[in-house]
């Protein structure tokens, strides 16, 4: 058996190395995206998510409004990443919300130019020996008059799923998951995940609003919470790190 004092040198030391850290930078748009306080009740699900670990994992959002994959590398927001990170980080990827866009030339894309994009995020996070995480886009809510969904994102989703199963990339498919929840609790309660507010209801929006596309708090958790499923479901070891990873 050890003696206590061999025992207090081992704690010791043991305290005084290096923990590993981990930092989990997120790409994306503005479903993902951190908001102003000018914006709420809008909330991306980036910002619960990045409460969901614990102290050993740092959530660095990069996600922005507007942005594609395009713009956000001819924005110079990619490079600087690139550069800082480390082994043992990880990168997720959501875009498809503005490379839909193609009627506007400086974020819209076609999709082999959709395609060469993620290939970029994903070579070059692996370079770094860091872990790229792909995931299709949320859903917007957008329902007929029968209650049916309605798809929004044409054949956005289906390539990133080509390139997911190309590289061997961690998939989280987030238009399935979203797609499947709402149809599964109806247009009225889904409706609620969104920025839906009547005239007079938040200072930020006096005139009210009408969003279908971006989150209300409860959307955005409800979005975060299916990403910490799709890690679950890939046995992904950073699940391991998460604060309620049963």
């Amino acid at each position: 058996m050890l003696t206590k004092s061999l025992s207090i040198l081992l704690i010791t030391l043991y305290l005084l190395m290096p923990q590993k850290h981990t930092t989990v930078y997120m790409i994306g748009d503005s479903t993902m995206a951190n908001k102003q306080l000018d914006k709420f009740p809008e909330t991306g699900w980036g910002m619960p998510f990045s409460k969901m670990f614990n102290e050993s994992v740092t959530v660095d959002n990069r996600s922005m409004n507007g942005r594609s994959t395009k713009s956000f590398i001819n924005e110079k927001r990619w490079q600087p990443i690139v550069d800082a990170l480390k082994e043992g980080d990880y990168v997720f990827i959501e875009f498809g919300h503005n490379d839909e866009k193609v009627d506007k030339p400086t974020v819209g894309t076609s999709i082999e130019e959709f395609k060469t994009n993620l290939i970029k995020f994903i070579t070059e996070t692996r370079a770094a020996k860091a872990t790229p995480i792909l995931l299709t886009p949320v859903n917007r809510w957008k329902f007929d008059s029968l209650g049916h969904f309605q798809d929004t994102h044409g054949t956005y989703p289906d390539a990133v799923r080509d390139v997911a199963k190309a590289y061997n990339v961690p998939l989280i498919d987030m238009y399935q998951k979203t797609k499947v929840l709402m149809e599964k609790i109806g247009p009225e309660a889904s409706h609620k995940w969104f920025n839906q507010l009547e005239k007079g209801a938040h200072s930020n929006y006096p005139n009210g609003i009408k969003d279908n596309t971006h989150f209300s708090p409860a959307g955005a958790q409800e979005m975060a919470d299916l990403v910490v499923e799709g890690l679950k479901e890939l046995h992904i070891d950073l699940y391991t790190q998460l604060v309620n990873n049963k």
